[in-house]
């Protein structure tokens, strides 16, 4: 029997493919984009075929044999591969590393128990298919004509939707998808949302207009049954429209015709461990491999979409107008802390107006983005504080659970009984996080509802969309809440925003804290007001004449993002320069340090900038030391040039430092 030879990309640090043998009898060739199983050093591992060739180099005595290949699932197809290739190649990374992640893990398995069921599913659902939509609400002209760009696009074209809060963009998404769906019965769109509590309320409104078509979701809170499900009624053209997080840019779906991205600004499209993509920067390529639209919408557009707009390669359509009849931007209010001192983190003004909610039987929402009970515990005798032992970090006091927790190495210890230096007993908190804002509102309005929504409060599965849903049934007085409820949320009864504690970020070391703070800042005021009732947006500051805040009073992205856009240029910032980034970590500074010096040196170039070694502003965390080098180049082209060539030096480096790149970093 003939035999040909497979090349497949496995989950591995190894930059290569792997040449497997298979018997090809006639009529039962593999395919390209088939998974197929293989031995791979002492375990078995699933990969993908990217080639299928008549010989290999390898000698015939060490060549194996694949296992097994899926049959039953239709290949990847090569547009997906070559979306797989891109990511691969633009972020430095082996092609199995990006490739195989982006499948469900049970599709990974050694056996195919899980698919054959999820097929057999999936195969008894009844085809869905009818993209009539429900109720569709006649749009203001503005919502009407950025509704028709989109679904009347033809070929690539990137639209930057950029509309103030409730100016009603998830209705121009639902009323354009109308259009894709009707145009072709096979189309299909991917809408993504950049947190898992967006993904309910978007699903509801999806499934609300298009009753019959299917609805895929995906993201990382599905069960893998779940999760497989669902990617294969996308990869099988089944679901019409796939609405999920960051890591369905990676989906299969051999029909896409429209691309979303809300909320397009947000930093959690960045993933920030292993293949440290960008779902946003994929989806704009992936359109562009496709010829198709895609769809940027936000209130506060990324300065490197604005960017693009404002340079014409990017179309922008507006929305001035929330698209409620009577609705309007809510009125924002400095409340300078110098003169209106606060008690347990509240002014008095701000009490005031919490109390004048409350009697009109309004809700209010206090936004602290910052969990736990307080910072840091203190010794005011001998000045300690709760330091973590294994990160250059504070411990947060979490007085509810009495433990003192890291947030980033997850160490957790009992609240000492007195200070570990001087005995003193009277250890206090300094600083205020949610959990200390929600004990002194309960002493203030005993009376009131009060809920407090973020990453603690929420741990488990459905809780964070059970905590909202109390919220939109008007149970719930006064919320408290983290970046978490700052964004895509539509809380009709909200009339009020208080803002605790937005100052820090305005002496951040980060070039970017400003941008993602006046974001913040006009997302979580957008909550107020969206049903038409008169609303307010109370910001505590002891710098209320900062420029930041002078914009957001004036609700004026436009010009705020110019005057960032200068400094960039002035400076020599993105989008005007392209950066990478290099991470070392060692149980040893100096040998992390060491390392980068040697990295520095290994490949010249003219045309890029390499800067010198430092330590991390979190310079230790789970007691590893990490140092950071940046690389720098004004040319896009001649930094991928150089990372290319660089990263084969570092790997050819003997070194027992991890380190790791990072293309297009967004902390530094």
């Amino acid at each position: 029997m003939p035999y040909c030879i497979l090349q497949i990309a496995l989950d591995t640090p190894l930059d290569s493919v792997f040449d497997y043998r298979w018997p090809c009898a006639p009529g039962e060739e593999p395919q390209v984009g088939q998974l197929a199983l293989v031995n791979f050093g002492r375990r078995e591992a699933v990969g993908v075929i990217v080639a299928i060739k008549q010989d290999s180099d390898v000698p015939a005595d060490k060549l194996k044999d694949a296992l097994a290949v899926r049959g039953q699932l239709a290949p990847l197809s090569g547009k997906w591969l070559a979306l797989a290739r891109f990511a691969a190649g633009y972020y430095h990374r082996p092609l199995g590393e990006v490739a195989m992640p982006g499948l469900p893990k049970n599709l990974r398995l050694s056996t195919t128990v899980a698919l054959d069921r999820a097929l057999k599913k999936l195969a008894k659902l009844p085809d869905a298919h009818d993209a009539t939509p429900a109720d569709m609400p006649v749009l203001n002209p503005e919502q009407q004509q950025a509704a028709d760009a989109i679904g009347g696009a033809a070929g690539f074209s990137p639209l930057l939707l950029y509309g103030v809060t409730g100016s009603g963009k998830t209705e121009v998404y639902l009323q354009a998808c109308a259009q894709v769906l009707a145009r072709d019965e096979h189309a299909q769109i991917l809408v993504l949302v950049p947190e898992i509590n967006l993904t309910p309320q978007l699903e509801a409104n999806i499934r609300a207009r298009f009753p019959g078509v299917m609805l895929a979701t995906l993201h990382s809170s599905l069960s893998e049954g779940e999760r497989m499900l669902h990617w294969l009624a996308a990869h099988q053209g089944r679901a019409r429209i796939v609405l999920g997080t960051r890591l369905a840019i990676l989906a299969s779906l051999p029909h896409l015709q429209l691309i979303v991205i809300d909320e397009e600004h947000d930093p959690s499209y960045k993933q920030q461990e292993g293949l440290r993509y960008s779902a946003r920067d994929l989806a704009v390529w992936r359109a562009h491999q496709l010829g198709i639209p895609i769809v940027l919408g936000s209130a506060t557009p990324s300065l490197e979409s604005w960017h693009h707009a404002q340079t014409g390669r990017y179309r922008k359509l507006e929305l001035r107008e929330r698209a409620v009849r009577d609705a309007v931007l809510p009125r924002v209010y400095l409340i300078d802390m110098e003169r209106d001192r606060p008690k347990e983190g509240l002014t008095p003004t701000l009490v005031r107006a919490l109390r004048q909610r409350l009697e009109r039987g309004e809700q209010s929402l206090l936004f602290l983005n910052r969990r736990g009970y307080a910072p840091v515990l203190c010794c005011e005798s001998c000045g300690w504080i709760s330091n973590c032992t294994r990160c250059t970090a504070n411990m947060v006091l979490h007085r509810p659970e009495r433990r003192l927790r890291c947030h980033h190495c997850s160490l957790e210890l009992r609240i000492p009984h007195a200070c570990p230096t001087c005995g003193n007993i009277d250890l206090q908190p300094l600083g205020r996080g949610t959990q200390r804002i929600e004990e002194g509102l309960q002493a203030l309005f005993p009376e009131a509802r009060i809920l407090r929504i973020d990453a603690d409060s929420t741990r488990h599965k459905g809780s964070a969309q059970a905590a909202f849903d109390t919220v939109h049934r008007g149970e719930v007085d006064i919320l408290i809440g983290t970046q978490m409820v700052a964004k895509g949320h539509d809380f009709k009864k909200l009339t009020l925003v208080g803002v605790l504690n937005p100052d820090t970020a305005l002496f951040s070391q980060d070039y970017r804290a400003s941008e993602r703070l006046f974001a913040q800042l006009m997302q979580v005021a957008g909550r107020a007001g969206r049903a038409g009732l008169e609303s307010e947006v109370l910001i505590q500051s002891r710098y209320c004449t900062h420029p930041l805040y002078g914009a957001v009073m004036r609700h004026d992205y436009d010009r705020f993002a110019g005057d960032l856009l200068a400094e960039r240029h002035q400076a020599a910032l993105p989008p005007y320069m392209y950066q990478a980034l290099l991470r070392a970590e060692a149980p040893e500074l100096a040998t992390a340090i060491e390392f980068l010096e040697g990295a520095r040196d290994a490949v010249a170039s003219d045309a890029v900038t390499v800067n010198d070694p430092i330590p991390m502003t979190m310079t230790r965390v789970h007691n590893v030391e990490r140092a950071q080098l940046l690389v720098e180049s004004n040319s896009r082209p001649a930094l991928q040039a150089f990372l290319t060539a660089w990263v084969d030096a570092l790997r050819a480096m003997k070194s027992r430092v991890r380190w790791s790149l990072e293309v297009d970093p967004l902390d530094i």
